[in-house]
């Protein structure tokens, strides 16, 4: 499954939902889940981003999906990576000229 790194950074309205955020990210947990998706991780963080998630999803249309629900709830603003593992980058590497 596609692995994903997401960076969040709070908006004005998540700061002052803040005390909200472990109910949100179990709410967002089931919806990966309901989604064929796992979480991998979830960390809050200082510095340039407030959370950061790893999660896996069956495709790349599923991951957009739920990151863009994500964002629409407003209280987040995510940044987000797909990461490959050593398979993934060795099948890349090899369709390389």
């Amino acid at each position: 499954m596609p692995t994903y790194v997401w960076l969040g950074r709070w908006t004005d309205q998540g700061i002052r939902n803040v005390k909200d955020t472990l109910t949100l990210t179990e709410q967002a947990n089931a919806a990966i889940e309901k989604a064929g998706g796992r979480t991998v991780g979830v960390w809050w963080t200082h510095g340039a981003y407030d959370i950061v998630t790893v999660t896996e999803f069956p495709d790349d249309e599923a991951g957009s999906a739920f990151v863009l629900a994500a964002a629409m709830g407003g209280n987040v603003r995510i940044e987000t990576m797909r990461a490959y593992t050593v398979e993934e980058i060795q099948r890349i590497i090899q369709k390389l000229p």
